[in-house]
């Protein structure tokens, strides 16, 4: 059986592979740290992906269930061109939906507690961004 993409399918686009996993296979000292927490589903079993990619960016961990992309940030993210940059990355994410969150790669090593608490806090983002349903009007 052969798997076809939906035009709208903006994920892990063929194009993008070998990239994505070049990357996965060269991760930064603070990625692969991360790594060992999240992989497997250790944190309170969600999944999260390595170096998944959403149209033409590529985001260094998602949690699919979540809708929640982790990005651990090095000092090339520190220069203004940058900060502009993943500002205007984070806007497109949010189109599809998706919250980026941002760390310093050092809060990996230094306060590992604060990242996995904030990471939790995100969880279930979407659900308090929803407007809640009205309620169902009685019949009269």
């Amino acid at each position: 059986m052969t798997y076809h993409r939906r035009p709208t399918d903006v994920h892990n686009l063929p194009k993008l592979k070998t990239f994505r996993t070049k990357l996965r296979s060269n991760l930064t000292p603070a990625e692969a740290a991360f790594w060992k927490i999240v992989q497997n589903s250790k944190l309170d079993g969600r999944k999260f992906r390595r170096q998944h990619s959403v149209a033409g960016y590529i985001l260094d961990f998602y949690c699919p269930s979540e809708r929640l992309a982790v990005e651990l940030d090095g000092e090339v993210h520190f220069h203004d061109a940058a900060r502009e940059y993943d500002y205007e990355r984070k806007l497109f994410l949010q189109h599809f939906g998706i919250k980026v969150i941002r760390f310093e790669n050092k809060q990996v090593f230094e306060d590992l507690e604060f990242v996995l608490y904030t990471i939790r806090l995100n969880f279930g983002w979407r659900e308090r961004t929803t407007p809640a349903a009205k309620p169902a009007t009685p019949p009269s």
